[in-house]
């Protein structure tokens, strides 16, 4: 049975496990403190030229087998992926790819993987979304970051060779509030007593570990998996911490059970369960970490989870570029290609520049990534919701592009002799990224709660306290914003040279360094406003990290145009006109946002919706069939 708790203990939950301290810098952090600290990611990192050589000769593998065995339309035919490929991914060491070489993987570096994905992801999403799945959030990365050395040398070497794994922790009523977790590791000692979960699922105590019992719900790989990472609820008690803990175990332990697998309107080939733990029996050295750790060895796992999402989004916005030229190209209507004709030409412009900013936006994060010089959890989440949302309008783009035929199936075009470009398929499939770890909505919450950190550290007591407290942290917020906010007033954005050795690209850099004061402002302006209410402003605290993120992709747009120039001489003059597409587009969204952070309509809209949920409008609903019938939207959990 799912947990009940108030709205603050389910805050205080993910705050605890959130990581508190700033030790190593952080572009995107100081970027909203209104500091663009262009240094940060300027120049790239270099790549080191024998991981390049390993990262290249993978490529080159992987291309092959997936070329040689996948067939995208038998993966969305039968709803499956093949023995055979998942065999070639295996043969290949596909399942290491993050795995260091001392565990038998292949070590390649963050660039290097998302190449991988992005690749995989062109042939077919579930694909991608396995290898993703084993690897960005399944066994290898907790392990990675927080196993014991024991834990490692016993596990690494099995996923990174042929045991796929998953990782399980949402639940029927759990999503991202996990203080509602159900599922509980009952530890040894008679004080704990067992707790009933679902009907007759109880867990009992045991000597020298834990028993789990709980239901799990999408977990992706969780019908062909091997080895599992299990998130569950340790209780308190003496000699216990307590908390939500995880555990890795083998998938085949007895009181497991596979209940069902789940289907979605895309990834059609996806191996997505529900999961039954029926006081399954884990010994003490299969917990990661120490109990209560559980949720932050997942948010920590997400980072790099939350970049390979990035990298399906650049694999199919370039792909989609690929599609659009090929079409607008050969397409002739009123005597002329498409691409001719003005309305065709502006969304070529949008998919073209789109796939080229986000690449550059990747590039930035996955070298800073493989540096470990930087603290990227603001890049990482920034990149999981523009990456999403951008490629999402990107793939919309070409489907109007190519009209009855990108609304048509792979399979049918192929069975009336045209080329199969499953559109409507990367429509299905790209649409969940907005959802997946993440939606779009809470990673908004998250990055904006990173975002006003230093703000909470300076005034959190003014803001949240009361009597002395509130006086006694005056005096700190006052020492802080009588040194911060003049620092807003001018910046090196103002001076019309500055950045001139980016050529065309310094008029956007000079932007972003403005613009990064300017939202500086603004949150400060928000919080002045409404103090311990901002947080319940989250349409504004929205418009605040989209504006963020839009100055995170120009700046990476502009240093990975220089980058790429520089690798490739050939390629310069191409890739600054690119990017000066991309920004032009990013800097007309952001001026956008920053209009409508103060003159919208959100009020009436939020007043309008509780009016609507208290039933105001319900004679609207008049006259309608719904197919699905009455009854509760969600199951009884109890």
């Amino acid at each position: 049975m799912a947990t009940n708790v108030s709205e603050k203990e389910a805050r205080d939950v993910v705050e605890a496990a959130r990581e508190a301290e700033w030790k190593l810098p952080s572009f995107g952090k100081q970027l909203f403190l209104g500091d663009f600290r262009l240094d940060l990611i300027n120049p790239q990192p270099r790549l080191d030229p024998e991981a390049t050589e390993r990262g290249d000769h993978f490529l080159g593998q992987l291309k092959a087998v997936l070329t040689e065995l996948a067939d995208p339309l038998e993966i969305e035919r039968e709803a499956k992926i093949p023995d055979r490929v998942i065999d070639g991914l295996k043969r290949i060491g596909a399942l290491g790819m993050k795995v260091p070489p001392q565990y038998g993987g292949l070590g390649l570096s963050q660039v290097y993987y998302s190449k991988a994905l992005a690749i995989a992801g062109n042939v077919h999403s579930s694909i991608c979304t396995l290898l993703s799945a084993h690897q960005s959030i399944g066994v290898a990365e907790p392990l990675r970051m927080f196993g014991s050395e024991e834990q490692r040398r016993k596990w690494l070497p099995l996923v990174a060779k042929d045991h796929l794994s998953a990782f399980l922790l949402t639940e029927p009523g759990v999503g991202s509030d996990p203080a509602r977790m159900a599922s509980t590791a009952i530890p040894a000692g008679p004080e704990h007593a067992a707790a009933p979960v679902d009907d007759d699922l109880v867990a009992t105590p045991v000597e020298g570990g834990y028993r789990i019992t709980g239901r799990k719900l999408w977990a992706t790989n969780g019908t062909v998996a091997d080895i599992v990472v299990v998130m569950a609820k340790v209780p308190k008690g003496e000699g216990h911490r307590g908390g939500i803990s995880a555990f890795v175990l083998p998938y085949d332990t007895e009181g497991i059970t596979i209940l069902h697998r789940n289907a979605f309107m895309g990834l059609r080939g996806i191996e997505n369960s529900v999961t039954i733990l029926k006081d399954v029996f884990v010994p003490e050295e299969n917990r990661i970490a120490r109990e209560g750790d559980g949720l932050r060895i997942a948010l920590s796992t997400l980072n790099t989870g939350r970049l390979a999402l990035m990298a399906i989004a650049v694999g199919a916005s370039k792909w989609a570029t690929k599609v659009a030229r090929e079409w607008s190209t050969q397409r002739v209507q009123w005597g002329r290609p498409i691409g001719k004709h003005d309305a065709v030409a502006q969304k070529l412009a949008f998919i073209a520049g789109s796939a080229f900013g986000l690449e550059a936006m990747l590039d930035v994060a996955a070298r800073l990534a493989d540096d470990k010089r930087n603290d990227i959890r603001i890049e990482a989440a920034l990149c999981k919701v523009y990456g999403s949302e951008l490629s999402w309008k990107v793939i919309d783009e070409l489907m109007q592009l190519r009209g009855g035929r990108g609304y048509e199936t792979a399979a049918s075009l192929k069975a009336r002799g045209e080329k199969p470009v499953p559109v409507e398929q990367a429509m299905r499939d790209m649409r969940v990224n907005r959802i997946f770890e993440g939606s779009s909505e809470i990673m908004h919450l998250l990055i904006a709660r990173e975002a006003v950190d230093t703000h909470l550290q300076a005034a959190g007591s003014l803001i949240m306290g009361n009597g002395d407290v509130k006086a006694k942290a005056a005096m700190k917020a006052g020492l802080f914003y009588g040194k911060w906010l003049p620092q807003l007033a001018v910046g090196k954005g103002q001076n019309p040279r500055a950045y001139e050795e980016f050529g065309p690209l310094a008029g956007y850099l000079r932007y972003v360094e403005r613009a990064s004061r300017k939202l500086a402002r603004e949150t400060f302006y928000g919080m002045a406003r409404w103090q311990a209410k901002l947080e319940n402003k989250q349409t504004f605290l929205g418009r605040i990290v989209d504006i963020g993120a839009e100055l995170f992709a120009i700046s990476s747009t502009a240093v990975y145009a220089g980058t790429l120039g520089r690798a490739h001489p050939e390629r310069q003059e191409e890739a600054v006109e690119l990017a000066q597409l991309f920004c032009s587009m990013a800097k007309r969204r952001a001026d956008t946002l920053f209009r409508e952070l103060w003159a919208n309509d959100d009020d009436s809209r939020y007043r309008a919706a509780q009016k609507l949920l208290d039933g105001r409008y319900a004679w609207l609903e008049e006259g309608i069939l719904d197919p699905a019938g009455d009854g509760p939207m969600m199951p009884a959990l109890d």
